[in-house]
């Protein structure tokens, strides 16, 4: 098959030849001028891809945060003759009887706000508050307009309002303010994931796109990894200090962010403003110039100004019929993902094992996915690459499930990490293949209610995993079938493989009628 770029190249290497007005649109357009400008992955694309996924890094950290600083804290005996660590109930012993491990009791909001003998749901209050944030900010900030804030600004705006209400926790004087801080860290954050992923998205190649997204990825399971190391380091301090050490890197993030990030040209493009987008193209690709400042004098005489562009927002998501069935498929999909990626590590204290080799093993099982991921998006099909994993995940949920009330405990748990190896390689092929089936106008508010349901399915969580308490290890078949049966609703959606982004939702649709075989808008 002949390259869909070779019109363009041919048309640039003759310069003496004589194009008209109309041939010379259909040929040049901007998005052949991306993927050809782009088309080398250099240095310098790698370093934009890096810097912008480094939020997810932190991002990572203020979500896992919890586990270290909301931990219940170990105690020991004052008085032997009334106290017995192993069979005494703290909260029936005087408080002169016993003591917190190392003599501080701030190492952990339990002990420094007095919650020892509080409400299971008092306790869990924090950490609940933080994903109601999470929630609520992604369905408000949803509401704005993709093309009202630039993608830039909009990563750095939500890592730094993280980062700085982060700080501010550690000014806490109880656990109402502490909660109150948690939603607001929630609600900032809610979307750092989605404007990272779509900047990045719209600044590679459609060759690249598959592995360029997974570096991201690969920074947030890092950013889980090393708050382990930041708070073994931190243990013997108060929890405030672990605020301390995750937020100022973040904030000194948030200023090399702000200076040396690129703008997607994608999103300048749409504003009417070219030559800045050729501009950020040349940086990105350095060789490129001549081939650029060629170009640009090219471009179609006759384009829209701002004030002409349609203004989209995620209200098109709903009223355009083919928009919307396919949002609400990718949050089915999406929701059933959520339920195994949250859920699984969350319900392996259900299994005999060690939690603290249960919980390292499921973090370092996502590392291999970024390798897996590229690997699949390249060689098949995007819609039978989500089928077949949600298919293998839901069959390992099952499996564990029925070894488990067996005794097999080491080959459940082999199962277990299967399931959420299967969740997380689902979560990478549907981030690439929903950037893929919305253009550029809304794909900032397609990625955000992505998100949400992948949230609100991790939400569910803690109720589907408490049925373990009472009949062991059946959440682990809830999430196996529920990944199963949704993701058989990837049937339904277009296949994108090798298609480049549109930017329009008219180009979108125009690109939908034509046959599978079609390249390009």
């Amino acid at each position: 098959m002949a390259d869909p770029l070779e019109p363009l190249l041919s048309h640039l290497a003759d310069d003496s030849s004589e194009v008209n007005d109309q041939t010379r649109s259909e040929e040049l357009t901007f998005d052949r001028i991306v993927e050809q400008s782009l088309s080398d992955f250099g240095f310098w694309q790698f370093f934009q891809i890096f810097l912008v996924g480094l939020a997810l890094l932190f991002d990572a950290q203020q979500i896992f945060i919890t586990v270290f600083t909301d931990a219940y804290p170990t105690w020991h005996c004052l008085n032997h003759t009334i106290c017995d660590p192993s069979a005494s109930d703290i909260c029936e012993l005087p408080r002169s009887a016993w003591e917190w491990d190392g003599g501080s009791k701030g190492k952990s909001i339990i002990s420094e706000f007095g919650l020892e003998c509080s409400s299971s749901f008092l306790r869990g209050m924090p950490s609940s508050s933080f994903y109601i944030g999470a929630i609520v900010g992604g369905f408000f900030l949803a509401l704005i307009p993709d093309d009202s804030l630039a993608r830039k600004k909009l990563v750095f705006s939500s890592t730094f309002a993280m980062s700085i209400t982060s700080i501010s926790v550690i000014f806490s004087t109880n656990v109402w303010v502490y909660t109150s801080l948690k939603f607001i860290i929630g609600f900032a954050r809610s979307q750092t994931w989605s404007y990272a992923l779509v900047l990045i998205s719209e600044r590679v190649s459609t060759r690249w796109r598959p592995r360029a997204t997974m570096i991201p990825f690969t920074l947030f399971v890092l950013g889980f990894m090393s708050l382990s190391g930041i708070a073994y380091l931190a243990q013997h301090s108060s929890w405030r200090f672990l605020y301390i050490y995750t937020s100022i890197p973040a904030i000194f993030y948030c200023i090399f962010l702000y200076l040396l990030a690129l703008e997607s040209p994608r999103w300048l493009h749409m504003q009417g403003k070219d030559k800045e987008a050729i501009d950020v193209l040349t940086k990105l690709s350095p060789k490129r110039r001549a081939y650029l400042e060629s170009v640009i004098s090219k471009l179609p005489l006759e384009q829209e100004t701002y004030d002409q562009v349609p203004t989209y927002s995620i209200k098109d998501l709903f009223f355009r019929k083919w928009a919307f069935r396919r949002i609400v498929v990718v949050m089915i999909i999406m929701f059933g993902l959520g339920i195994s990626y949250y859920g699984v590590p969350l319900a392996a204290r259900d299994i005999d094992v060690n939690i603290y080799l249960s919980e390292t093993l499921n973090a370092l099982v996502e590392l291999p996915t970024f390798i897996i991921t590229p690997i699949l998006l390249e060689r098949f099909n995007r819609r039978s690459s989500v089928l077949v994993n949600t298919l293998l995940g839901g069959g390992s949920g099952v499996l564990c499930f029925l070894l488990s009330i067996t005794g097999q405990t080491k080959i459940a748990f082999a199962f277990e990490l299967g399931t959420f190896f299967c969740a997380r390689i689902g979560f990478n092929l549907m981030a690439v293949f929903m950037v893929e089936m919305f253009p550029t106008r809304v794909r900032s508010s397609a990625t955000m209610m992505f998100r949400q349901a992948l949230v609100i399915g991790g939400a569910c969580c803690p109720l589907i995993a408490s049925i373990g308490r009472d009949i062991p290890s059946v959440s682990f078949a809830i999430f196996g079938i529920a990944m199963s049966c949704l993701g058989l609703f990837v049937l339904i959606l277009p296949e994108t493989k090798g298609l480049s982004l549109c930017d329009t939702m008219e180009e979108q649709e125009k690109r939908d009628q034509v046959v599978n075989t079609s390249h390009g808008c």
